[in-house]
């Protein structure tokens, strides 16, 4: 028996060896070496969304309005009050749902749209809301609501588990859309006042993009369901509701370069002034990393806002601190929020655009999940970015090369060790 145990053993080290270095040579971000990448000619900031769009076969869409909700006493309550407005249809897919009062908050408020008349989905990643209780999947589902988990774990469905949906978003009558880093527990109520709620962005959307953020919706439904949404009830005319202009982005896995991916390096090589990140994942592959660390290089202020103490993912905190190095060198600045965990998604380049969205700085997000992002074009949003980010480097420490320099052979070789699973943090 103990041999047979240990043959087990043995058998699964092996696999999880052959996993790791298949993931370690996967596909890169961006398909050519780093080195080679460069951009034929210079881009005032107002024809960069020509240019995005054309390299990735997107739109550009104008007449766009974005509102930034800072963590759950400002998120919460404007989901919540959508849903409660609603007259036609709530579709609602998160990666995240957990427990806590927010999460039965919800359940209610959707069951209670479903009894009144309203079509209401609930779309829910398998492995991301395994944490869900059953009886409030019940309740929705005997009010009425449609309620599907994308890719629950089956034989037949092994080679995709790993492409998991981490689109984070809520469309409401097909007019107000939200997307951004929440998910829907109790870690992410409150004002991130301590280390148990945690800080993050979310976004209120109107105008033509919400449109597509019903399409990400309906790309994982189909795929969930295999019901195919249409008409003008889902996709309703959609007139101008403000000055934004964006770039819309719904990324899945399977290609061999990442959307998200090119606009961060694109932003990155058109930046004259400044740049900040703000991520609670920074494993990023060596093409963007160079990319971070060439505008440094040539004298953009580039600021990386990450965790610090408080990490939901210690192996991502381990595997993000190889990077420090060479950043610093080049010039980044790199700030570890202290009061609790940051969840924030967010890039802003000078005063113009912004990324916002539910992707992360990392190869899963790349690479393997589905996503959705949006680039936008629009200096009111920037602005509040600005101030809220400043907000959090008030409430970060910054690491500095001789931190570095004083980290042990202990630490860095389990940094390095991390490092190994880049493919799959």
């Amino acid at each position: 028996m103990k041999k047979f145990v240990l043959h087990g053993l043995a058998i699964i080290g092996a696999l999880s060896l052959v996993w790791v270095l298949y993931a370690a040579l996967g596909s890169e971000a961006i398909d050519i070496p780093p080195e080679r990448l460069s951009v034929s000619a210079a881009a005032e900031p107002t024809d960069t969304a020509v240019t995005l769009a054309a390299n990735l076969d997107a739109p550009v869409l104008d007449g766009n309005a974005a509102t930034l909700l800072v963590n759950g006493n400002e998120i919460f309550p404007v989901m919540l009050s959508s849903i409660r407005q609603s007259s036609e249809s709530v579709n609602l897919l998160s990666y995240v749902y957990w427990q806590g009062d927010i999460a039965e908050r919800f359940a209610d408020e959707l069951s209670a749209a479903a009894q009144r008349g309203v079509k209401v989905r609930v779309l829910l990643d398998a492995f991301g809301a395994r944490k869900i209780k059953p009886e409030l999947v019940a309740q929705m589902q005997q009010a009425g609501c449609e309620f599907a988990l994308f890719r629950p774990i089956r034989w037949h469905n092994l080679r995709r588990y790993n492409n998991r949906t981490h689109r984070k978003v809520l469309v409401v009558d097909g007019r107000i859309g939200f997307t951004g880093g929440v998910g829907i527990a109790s870690e992410w109520t409150g004002d991130a006042q301590d280390p148990e709620h945690w800080r993050d962005d979310h976004f209120r959307l109107e105008g033509p993009v919400v449109r597509h953020l019903q399409g990400a919706f309906a790309e994982n439904w189909r795929q969930a369901s295999g019901v195919v949404l249409a008409g003008d009830l889902m996709f309703p005319p959609l007139p101008p509701a403000g000055d934004a202009r964006v770039v819309p982005l719904s990324a899945a896995p399977g290609g061999s370069i990442s959307d998200i991916a090119f606009v961060y390096w694109l932003l990155f090589h058109s930046a004259r002034e400044e740049v900040r990140i703000a991520t609670p994942y920074f494993v990023p592959d060596p093409d963007l990393e160079l990319g971070v660390a060439e505008a440094a290089r040539r004298g953009v202020k580039v600021t990386l806002l990450v965790p610090g103490p408080y990490q939901d993912s210690t192996l991502v905190g381990y595997a993000s601190r190889t990077y420090y190095r060479r950043l610093l060198e080049a010039g980044v600045r790199i700030f570890e929020y202290q009061p609790t965990m940051m969840h924030t998604k967010t890039v802003t380049v000078d005063d113009t655009w912004a990324v916002i969205g539910s992707s992360n700085f990392d190869s899963r997000s790349f690479e393997l999940n589905y996503e959705v992002a949006l680039a936008v074009y629009d200096e009111t949003l920037v602005d509040a970015l600005k101030v809220s980010y400043a907000k959090d480097l008030a409430n970060a420490r910054e690491i500095t090369l001789e931190d570095v320099q004083q980290w042990s052979l202990f630490a860095r070789i389990r940094n390095h060790f991390a490092l190994l699973l880049r493919e799959q943090l």
